[in-house]
């Protein structure tokens, strides 16, 4: 277990504070603009550029950023892709779904293929770092860990399934969420997290816990008045 409650020199706490609202001012503003505005497309048309700021911002505070860093990232990012080409072309992953254009173009949109964006494998890789990054925090040996982390990545799916459509981020098959998606959600959450766990990189981040939390109430507090 890391120590996580070690002070951070006043520098990094002052550029700490600075990210942190940032990653407010980003998510704030959207659930604004989607919930009290008459022109929500406004603002989901920002939705790729929150979701690359986030990343960057996680990036800046990830300490030594090594081979197998970006080896992971890319192998994330790759795999989340894969599995999400696999489930909108088959509907053997997650079951019959389509993406919409709020998360921006689509990678292989063409006959006889369904497109998938490639901001969606970016997706996956920031929630399973938060996510095992933040199961890091208790004391646990490595399959509650992982198993932790996965049912933080699946916590965030259910409060997101609910507005995904309304927002056009993807569309379900006569718009129901069969069970099979939060089954291949949790499934696939634990391939990350056991890669995440076993690629050697300080795991350590500051502003993991804002992250998670703000995008959790985000999607929950839009859920409660769609």
């Amino acid at each position: 277990m890391v120590d996580y409650t070690e002070p951070l020199p006043a520098a990094k706490t002052r550029r700490l504070r600075v990210a942190q609202g940032l990653v407010l001012l980003f998510h704030v503003t959207g659930f604004m603009g989607l919930a009290f505005t008459k022109n929500p497309d406004f603002y989901l048309r920002f939705t790729p550029l929150t979701l690359l700021l986030t990343a960057l911002l996680l990036l800046l505070f990830q300490r030594e950023r090594n081979a197998s860093f970006w080896g992971f990232c890319i192998t994330v990012v790759l795999l989340g892709i894969g599995v999400e080409f696999i489930g909108v072309n088959t509907g053997r992953i997650f079951g019959h779904y389509s993406y919409g254009d709020t998360l921006g173009f689509k990678l292989f949109d063409a006959q006889p293929f369904v497109g998938v964006p490639p901001l969606i494998g970016l997706n996956w890789l920031v929630l399973t770092y938060v996510c095992g990054m933040l199961a890091r925090y208790l004391p646990l040996p490595e399959l509650p860990r992982i198993l932790l982390a996965a049912l933080l990545m699946v916590g965030l799916d259910l409060c997101l399934e609910p507005v995904a459509s309304q927002y056009d981020f993807w569309h379900w098959s006569a718009n129901v969420i069969p069970f099979q998606n939060f089954r291949d959600w949790f499934i696939v959450a634990c391939v990350l997290q056991m890669l995440f766990n076993r690629t050697t990189f300080p795991k350590v981040n500051p502003l993991v816990p804002l992250v998670y939390l703000t995008q959790l109430l985000f999607f929950f507090l839009l859920g409660t008045i769609k």
